[in-house]
């Protein structure tokens, strides 16, 4: 084919948020960058993922307080709802949003920008359009798409998925979703506060990656608000049509039930966007997962590095980022890196949120064995949760040897928050008594994690030393 050769030092293939980082951190560092992206700037997370639903669970979270007693002298209201201002708020931060991740910016940055597909034509060549790329090194960054399960009668019927949920301008009056996972907990939550009904089918347990006790307690609060959870329920076959359809499910021992709705969301996980990336022509091993990597996220073609969900793992915005500033570092610099995926924190952002950083408890007993200590403390003993009538949620705290922190899962009030401090301690093998000796602001939510960090000393209370230190911590601490 003719047409332009380009021969950049780094030619990056998606401009989602982990495409986007690099291109934008090789272009400041004066590296020449081609970026080339066929769909919308921005990706997945602003697009079709983390901006649009955190923007829904906005409007949802203030409808709800709106309508519940809190017990702090404030007479509730049913508020009234417009859904098509809380769409129109949805499109207005995507917008607001968007010059960041634009042609425009990245242009200005010094970025050749191609908007066009990318498939390999040999180890060391992507064509893109008219244009031919050369580059000293190749990242893949195509991000992924919803998984769509071969359910009978799914494609007659028509369905819904993350990027196509957003654009509904009516309320849906009864939102059926397939698949209890992050997406699906937090969009079922979202649109049962926005005045639908709401029926979750699970072929498992809903959140089974989480820690089971963490995650009861969002699936309780989930039922409370009237949300239908059925776990263990596996879909059979879907009936019907627009705005009529009708779930077959069958459970273990039971007779199928039929469940009707007017919408239904599939959100079962996702795909590696992999099709037509050319990536035999390339030498680029991958699977039916994504592309796979060796621990510096470079492919078995050693010019091509993958990052982010094409590169199978995580499937998260700040772990493409991660992954970016790795891939940054090995390329730019030559510096030895290592993906660490226990160290990429995580968080469900229903109500009660739920976030996690490190190993859970059995990953740590697998790992360490008899080592392992779990501390834990209840957000309801904490000041500013009295205060504010939070009376639900924990930290829950897996230390290792010599008290090394290995893992962390907090339940509750702004867990997405909190994690934060975690993420830290784990990332920089910090010790529990780090936390325990912290100084931290009261009243503040923060101060749960530290009374948890506290209680690694309890075992020693025989020791006089150790019974003055936790003493002074719980009064001066």
């Amino acid at each position: 084919m003719s047409g332009n050769i380009l021969t950049p030092d780094i030619c990056v293939i998606g401009a989602g948020s982990g495409g986007l980082s690099v291109a934008a951190a090789a272009a400041g560092f004066g590296v020449n960058v081609v970026l080339i992206e066929k769909g919308l700037m921005g990706g997945d997370c602003l697009n079709y993922g983390c901006v649009p639903s955190k923007s829904l669970i906005a409007a949802a979270h203030r409808a709800h307080t709106m309508r519940n007693d809190s017990g702090l002298g404030v007479a509730p209201v049913e508020p009234v709802m417009d859904f098509a201002r809380t769409q129109a708020h949805l499109r207005s931060v995507i917008a607001a949003i968007a010059p960041h991740d634009s042609v425009g910016r990245f242009e200005g940055l010094g970025v050749t920008v191609l908007q066009s597909h990318a498939r390999f034509v040999d180890p060391e060549t992507v064509q893109a359009g008219e244009t031919r790329i050369k580059a000293r090194r190749f990242v893949i960054a195509t991000g992924s798409s919803p998984a769509v399960p071969p359910i009978p009668g799914l494609a007659e019927t028509g369905y819904l998925t993350n990027e196509t949920i957003f654009d509904l301008t009516r309320r849906p009056d009864h939102l059926i979703i397939i698949g209890g996972g992050p997406i699906g907990i937090e969009l079922a939550q979202a649109y049962r506060r926005l005045g639908a009904d709401v029926t979750v089918l699970e072929a498992s347990r809903a959140l089974s990656r989480e820690d089971p006790e963490a995650a009861a307690l969002v699936l309780s609060a989930l039922r409370a608000e009237g949300v239908a959870v059925h776990e263990g329920a596996k879909v059979v076959r879907v009936e019907g049509q627009e705005c009529a359809r009708t779930v077959i499910i069958e459970r273990e021992g039971e007779a199928q039930e039929r469940i009707p709705g007017s919408h239904l969301l599939v959100a079962v996980g996702r795909s590696p966007n992999i099709a037509d990336l050319g990536l035999e022509a390339a030498g680029v091993d991958f699977e039916r997962g994504g592309i796979r990597v060796d621990p510096d996220l470079r492919t078995s073609n050693r010019r091509v590095y993958a990052i982010g969900d094409v590169a199978g793992g995580l499937q998260f915005t700040h772990a493409a980022n991660y992954h970016a500033g790795l891939v940054v570092r090995a390329i730019l610099f030559r510096l030895p890196v290592r993906n660490r995926p226990h160290l990429v924190p995580r968080a469900t952002y229903c109500d009660p949120e739920l976030a996690h950083v490190g190993l859970s408890e059995a990953e740590a007993r697998e790992a360490h064995g008899d080592g392992v200590k779990v501390l834990r403390a209840e957000l309801a003993e904490n000041d500013r949760a009295r205060a504010e009538g939070i009376a639900k949620g924990f930290v829950k705290i897996i230390t290792g040897k010599r008290g090394r922190i290995l893992g962390v899962t907090i339940v509750g009030e702004s867990a997405g928050e909190l994690i934060a401090m975690w993420s830290l301690a784990v990332s920089r093998r910090l010790k529990i008594s780090a936390i325990a000796g912290l100084t931290l602001p009261y009243p503040t939510l923060s101060e749960t994690g530290k009374r948890a960090a506290i209680g690694y000393y309890a075992g020693s209370l025989e020791n006089p030393l150790v019974r003055g230190l936790v003493r002074f911590l719980r009064i001066f601490g």
